[in-house]
């Protein structure tokens, strides 16, 4: 392993710390807001409000899936399982989406029944949970979005809490609509819209860690771009068996069988294939890669794609 690949491993594990403590706090943050919304919306008689608190109940779950998975990825590597527990951070981010849309769906179904319906609800009350809220959900996100990098895992999280705060944005809108003109009817609709929102959302969660698990080619790398990026060394003719994608969200690998030309030593072969790391780390991000070098062409039918072969030899 080149020390370009040793330190983006070093750097791949402080983000992750960096990471795990930014997912403390704001679990603990929202915990503790939790409480407050959950009075207020029962309190203040409003459906916003107690929708937002149910959603916030998924977004504590959904950061303590997300925290429990961080810590699973910190783990070292064992004989069991040789790349460590890299896809744990795939699971809770499909954990989180699933959160999302169950609570996206109940609030719809209590929304629609309220329509018509409404309870009296305090408006000033409403308003001043919502605010606060928003204040913490703002916060959270913040914090989220500085740490996440390309982690599904902490895109989620992320999700949970934007949406959260588009839920306190509505609840204030809600609260303004009974303070300024008594419409009670704006709180179960406002909750409506947000559901239709963390819907939207929640489905392009789990579409990502979907493409992560069946084995996708990470976001933003073409296979065959990586196949003309090793074809064009001097010292390869012909490149196949390509495959790439990811172990977590944000950490790619690679397989690949690549044909030197011409009578090569086996230092001389090592050294390319270090070259070739290289250049998959530096212009792709791909850090694990395994790069099989060969004298002959493969026999037999291949199941990726083939780089066209080289023609600049002179073997």
């Amino acid at each position: 392993m080149g020390p370009g690949v040793a330190h983006a491993h070093a750097h791949e594990h402080d983000r992750r710390g960096v990471q795990r403590r930014v997912l403390q706090r704001v679990l603990v943050l929202n915990a503790a807001f939790l409480i407050v919304e959950i009075v207020g919306g029962v309190a203040f008689h409003s459906l916003a409000l107690v929708a937002d608190a149910a959603h916030m109940v998924s977004d504590v779950a959904g950061l303590a899936i997300a925290l429990a998975a961080q810590r699973l990825l910190e783990r070292p590597a064992t004989v069991r399982h040789s790349y460590g527990l890299q896809r744990a951070e795939v699971l809770a981010a499909q954990a989180s989406g699933m959160l999302l849309v169950a609570v996206a769906i109940w609030v719809m179904i209590e929304a629609a029944r309220r329509v018509g319906s409404a309870p009296d609800v305090v408006g000033g009350g409403l308003l001043a949970v919502a605010l606060a809220g928003l204040c913490v959900n703002v916060l959270s996100a913040v914090l989220l979005a500085r740490a996440g990098g390309e982690s599904l895992n902490m895109r989620g999280a992320f999700l949970h809490m934007a949406l959260d705060a588009l839920g306190s944005v509505g609840a204030a809108v809600a609260g303004v609509a009974v303070i300024a003109w008594g419409a009670t009817w704006v709180d179960p609709a406002v909750s409506i819209a947000i559901g239709v929102l963390v819907l939207i959302a929640a489905w392009g969660l789990l579409r990502d860690t979907m493409v992560v698990l069946l084995e996708g080619a990470p976001r933003g790398v073409d296979s065959r771009v990586v196949a003309a990026a090793l074809a064009e060394s001097p010292d390869v003719v012909g490149v196949h068996h390509l495959h790439i994608w990811n172990l977590a969200s944000d950490v790619s690998a690679l397989s690949v069988h690549v044909q030197l030309g011409g009578e090569v030593t086996l230092h001389e072969a090592q050294v390319t294939g270090a070259e070739l790391k290289a250049m998959l780390h530096d212009r792709f991000g791909i850090d694990h890669a395994t790069v099989e070098l060969e004298c002959h062409a493969c026999d037999g039918p291949d199941d990726a794609l083939h780089a066209p072969a080289a023609t600049h030899h002179d073997h």
